[in-house]
């Protein structure tokens, strides 16, 4: 593609519009009308908790027949995606920017004005205009009745998978799905649905008991998630790789590894805040202070879910080969990130658990990954 061709996909076009803003008017009305199972948050500080409707599932899976049927009926390309990848970029970044900009000031100003006293609306402003902007000062903003945050995040979730789904169309059609492809695609859509299966473990996890929703999220959500974890895909979709089995067999390997270890860790933390009694690996969890886990695999590593996370990334970037270090992109973020949060937490559960932390970091002296850091 030129750079005129470029110059112009920058620009965007009404149809792209149409199905940025189709896309978001779909997820408002499945997160609100269809059904799923009502799961109650994680306990709030000051002792509440929500309750969401997880209905990610079946809202992901409605929307893959309905973009069948349309591809079916000819209503639409399968590769309409892949095709006008740069305008609809171009487009999410101009909508997020400006709306999201607007959406998350009037959530700063409602915010401000908020007397509530619930941990989950009650304003945390720290007179850093930027900085609260930016972070939000609210937890759990809703409107309308929907969890503004859950919908940000699985609007993310489901265009990384339906960009992924559009790139593999391109690839297929064009002959050129090979092993790499289908790996990369294969890791990406098990981890984008197992996500959606266990949506209700997402209750439990730092987005949504310690984040608080500002431009940050809602940016990351609607522009960076998409548009960057697909890097590999527009990588593959311009470049041939071919993997040797043995190659192959270590990338299946990795990301078997990094999802028994990212789900499982999760599902332990989950189980736990519902029922400190239940078994973990057959045995009766180990407590220290009677409220942090330290079996299974939290008595691996206080952070052991994000080496399972850090590995599966890796998983995604393997089938692109080593000639260049572009897909390799989410992979480092992720790491960044990822270190980043942990030392947030970090300072957050000291602050919050006090000796018991310090007995805790005893028992389990590795941050994320063991014997290491």
């Amino acid at each position: 593609m030129d750079a005129a061709a470029v110059a112009a996909s920058l620009v965007p076009s009404w149809s792209a519009v149409l199905v940025l803003f189709s896309y978001l008017g779909y997820l408002a009305a499945a997160g609100a009308v269809l059904p799923g199972k009502l799961v109650p948050g994680a306990v709030l500080p000051d002792s509440s908790r929500l309750h969401y409707r997880c209905n990610g599932l079946l809202s992901l899976l409605l929307l893959l027949v309905l973009s069948a049927l349309g591809v079916y009926m000819g209503w639409m390309s399968p590769t309409v995606i892949a095709d006008r990848g740069i305008e609809l970029l171009s487009t999410t970044f101009i909508f997020s920017v400006i709306v999201g900009g607007i959406v998350t000031f009037l959530l700063y100003y409602s915010g401000l004005r908020s007397h509530h006293k619930s941990s989950s609306l009650k304003p945390h402003i720290t007179g850093n205009f930027i900085q609260d902007w930016w972070l939000g000062v609210q937890l759990n903003p809703h409107f309308m009745g929907v969890d503004l945050k859950f919908f940000f995040v699985r609007a993310g979730m489901m265009a990384w998978l339906f960009i992924n789904l559009s790139l593999f169309a391109k690839s297929y059609l064009a002959g050129s799905a090979n092993l790499s492809v289908i790996l990369y695609q294969f890791f990406c859509a098990w981890y984008i649905v197992d996500y959606f299966v266990h949506e209700e473990f997402m209750t439990s996890t730092w987005d949504i008991i310690a984040e608080r929703l500002g431009f940050m999220l809602v940016f990351g959500d609607l522009v960076f998630i998409p548009f960057t974890f697909t890097i590999q895909g527009w990588w593959l979709l311009r470049n041939k790789v071919e993997l040797s089995l043995l190659a192959a067999v270590v990338n299946c390997f990795i990301f078997v590894i990094g999802y028994l270890v990212f789900r499982g860790a999760n599902k332990q933390k989950h189980i736990f805040k519902k029922n400190p009694k239940a078994l973990i690996w057959g045995k009766p969890p180990k407590l220290v202070g009677g409220k942090l886990l330290v079996s299974g695999y939290w008595g691996i590593a206080r952070h052991c879910n994000y080496l399972g996370d850090i590995l599966l990334a890796l998983s995604f970037s393997l089938p692109c080969g080593t000639s260049s270090v572009i897909p390799y992109f989410y992979p480092t973020y992720l790491f960044i990130l990822l270190i980043w949060r942990e030392r947030r937490d970090e300072a957050r559960c000291s602050e919050k658990y006090k000796e018991i932390w310090v007995e805790y970091c005893k028992l389990v002296p590795w941050r994320i990954f063991p014997y290491v850091y």
